[in-house]
């Protein structure tokens, strides 16, 4: 068994895989990022029906939630450079990381619209009504009374999509970007021994998926209307608005 299989390799890999870990991290923080910015303007063009970029907005997150992010990858490492060579760009000497960032970046804002878009529209329509009486013009609405409640629906959401977000970047290794799970391939490429390296790359994926639905949990927990300290998180306008009946 142990010519096949030795634990005392699997600790003895851990700490290059621990040296790999922030490139991983980048990975998921810089698309939530992307995803969370530009998934709540897609949600906004569609909630807003705005014209050309609502109906471009449905097509976009349709491929997106319909394609494997490995396709999407593909297509952002080896079509799009193809495509802006015929246009005169050469973007042969960017950093592989970039086209992570873009890849899942535009997956996350896709899945990140939808819990936006449902979270929004989960608010009932009598405080919109509710927000107009008072004066508030629709900026206000939304940013003082409607994404204060929009973000407590979502916040479960965006736990378990920044979850999978970190499963799914398990896949940059197939353009030659050491995360991870890169390293991982590459020590057992090197030393014949592939399994150790991949049991501990699961031990940190077990370990920081487990930190990350705490932390959203957490999250959760802090903004439920329950929690005593709530109402120091809330904007005053709602409270006011709660206090007269116009919201539940």
């Amino acid at each position: 068994m142990n010519r096949f299989f030795d634990w005392q390799l699997v600790i003895n890999y851990f700490p290059r895989l621990l040296e790999a870990l922030p490139t991983t991290l980048l990975i998921v923080g810089v698309a939530s990022l992307i995803g969370l910015l530009l998934g709540a303007l897609l949600a906004f063009f569609r909630i807003e029906k705005v014209p050309i970029f609502h109906q471009l907005s449905a097509v976009f997150v349709s491929f997106i939630r319909g394609t494997p992010i490995l396709v999407q990858l593909y297509v952002v490492y080896y079509g799009v450079p193809e495509l802006l060579q015929v246009v005169g760009v050469d973007v042969s000497n960017l950093d592989k990381l970039i086209f992570i960032y873009i890849t899942y970046g535009l997956n996350t804002a896709a899945f990140q619209s939808e819990t936006i878009r449902a979270a929004i529209l989960s608010v009932p329509q009598t405080q919109y009504e509710a927000s107009t009486a008072c004066g508030l013009t629709r900026t206000q609405t939304y940013l003082k009374v409607i994404l204060p409640q929009a973000v407590r629906v979502a916040i479960p959401s965006f736990g378990t999509t920044t979850i999978a977000l970190l499963q799914d970047t398990s896949l940059a290794f197939t353009i030659g970007v050491l995360d991870v799970v890169g390293t991982a391939k590459s020590i057992g490429s090197v030393t014949f021994h592939t399994l150790e390296g991949y049991i501990g790359a699961a031990v940190l994926f077990i370990l920081l998926s487990i930190l990350l639905e705490r932390i959203f949990a957490l999250l959760e927990d802090q903004l439920n209307y329950g929690n005593q300290n709530f109402k120091l998180r809330v904007p005053q306008l709602f409270l006011l608005l709660k206090r007269k009946k116009f919201v539940s």
